[in-house]
């Protein structure tokens, strides 16, 4: 591919409060080898001073669009307001705690440019780092060659998607015409993945690119620690999406992963104890198949409003201290 044939990429970068790594996350982006980049950057009315950071380090740089929202408009909407002003014939969706490896744009796009139209997103494999920037492990185990040990969907995920969560999000590359199509992020909802996912792969492919390509940073506070918290309405995100689902799904099989996956929802409902939501789900299942004695146990113990929520974390709480405590045995 010459320099002129090379498509036009835009990275929307949208941050919060994320100062301490908003510095390494924006090098990476200067650090990509490909050259043909729209950058926007859109801060999410921060108070850590991570708008005046982002300032300075791109004040030298004029193809950057800053956005400075005088609220927080939340992850779907701020996102959007990128996509609004995408020029690129692929989009990135980047956190600002997250890293880029110099070589990624290019290798996506090199990707996607193979593919037929009938593929939207190209994702990839992950190396995970804590708030330090300490490697812990990989999204998908690897061997010696860094590829991953096991298959990884691709193609038609749309099945895998409704079984399990198994895309690290932030490797994803997406054709913006598609996200266009979507009408963009929903943004009634808390967060965008699993909507995104269900939305896009119902209608399009998805290419796993076998190297690893970025950096996911966890910190304290992810979505996957805040679901289990007393109170929090992302599993309300989940409820709306496997409605989604269920109005897209195309045949008895997909209904059948679909009935599952609601029943893992339903388990999580009655540990952060959203027992009103945990019935919800129920009376969706119900719709699909006979919810069956072990979940209709679940949901009587919902009705009983048992206080779960304190005892189930700290289990959760032991389970990571106990991986952390072997990790260091390991090394």
């Amino acid at each position: 591919m010459s320099e002129i044939d090379k498509p036009l990429v835009t990275v929307v970068l949208t941050a919060f409060n994320q100062g301490k790594y908003i510095g390494e996350t924006l090098g990476s982006i200067f650090a990509q080898t490909y050259p043909n980049l729209q950058i926007v950057v859109i801060d999410n009315a921060s108070t850590d001073g991570t708008i005046s950071l982002i300032e300075n380090i791109v004040s030298d740089f004029p193809e950057f669009t800053i956005i400075k929202n005088p609220e927080n408009l939340g992850l779907c909407r701020a996102f959007n307001q990128g996509l609004a002003l995408a020029r690129g014939k692929y989009i990135i969706d980047l956190a600002a705690d997250d890293i880029m490896l110099p070589g990624r744009i290019g290798h996506q796009v090199q990707a996607l440019e193979k593919l037929g139209e009938d593929y939207g997103v190209v994702f990839s494999n992950a190396q995970y780092i804590d708030a330090q920037g300490e490697v812990l492990n990989f999204h998908y185990p690897v061997d010696t060659n860094l590829k991953a040990d096991k298959p990884v969907p691709s193609g038609d995920v749309y099945k895998s998607i409704l079984e399990k969560y198994f895309i690290c999000t932030p490797t994803m590359m997406m054709r913006t015409r598609m996200l266009i199509e979507m009408g963009g992020y929903d943004e009634t909802l808390d967060f965008e993945d699993f909507d995104l996912w269900v939305r896009s792969a119902v209608r399009y492919k998805y290419f796993y690119q076998d190297q690893v390509l970025t950096r996911k940073r966890n910190v304290p506070g992810s979505l996957s620690t805040q679901i289990y918290k007393k109170g929090n309405s992302l599993l309300e995100t989940c409820y709306i999406v496997c409605n989604k689902a269920y109005e897209l799904n195309r045949d008895q099989e997909e209904f059948d992963l679909l009935a599952a996956r609601i029943r893992t929802f339903i388990r999580k409902c009655f540990y952060a104890q959203e027992f009103e939501l945990a019935l919800k789900f129920r009376t969706l299942l119900n719709y699909i198949e006979n919810p069956g004695i072990f979940t209709e146990m679940i949901v009587m113990l919902c009705r009983l409003h048992l206080p779960v929520n304190g005892l189930y974390l700290f289990y959760l709480n032991y389970l990571q201290k106990k991986a952390q405590s072997r990790e260091v045995l390991a090394f």
